[in-house]
């Protein structure tokens, strides 16, 4: 049986999606994504809120990792209830049913010098 590690509810206090990108698509275009890590023998249902600092949050947006699995999300592709605004900053707050781990990663394509940034996600309570 495999242990859950993580926790419950993590916050990406920072993000944005440029409206335009440099490069092939998919690859290069300009994204943020939660990378999320289920190590326990359950899948994590997990729901995101998306705050912003001119409107009402949007969300929940809900996805489900599988046990044992690893699910790149780009914010980009999420479209219920609706897309994320592009140029348009926001944050983020990620729950789920049964820890997880949650990694946030940047790629600004703007530039033909791509830029990528990733850090760990900050885990609340």
């Amino acid at each position: 049986m495999a242990e859950h590690i993580g926790r419950r509810r993590w916050a990406i206090a920072e993000g944005y999606i440029p409206s335009y990108s440099n490069g092939p698509e998919p690859q290069f275009t300009s994204h943020e994504t939660a990378c999320i890590l289920n190590t326990g023998d359950a899948p994590a249902n997990v729901s995101i809120t998306v705050y912003f600092a001119d409107r009402e949050p949007a969300g929940p947006y809900r996805v489900a990792v599988p046990p044992r699995r690893t699910l790149h999300l780009r914010f980009n592709e999420l479209e219920d209830p609706e897309p994320i605004p592009h140029d348009t900053d926001y944050a983020s707050v990620i729950e789920s049913d049964v820890p997880v781990v949650v990694q946030h990663t940047r790629l600004d394509s703007r530039q033909a010098e791509n830029a990528l940034l990733s850090t760990v996600a900050y885990p609340a309570g």
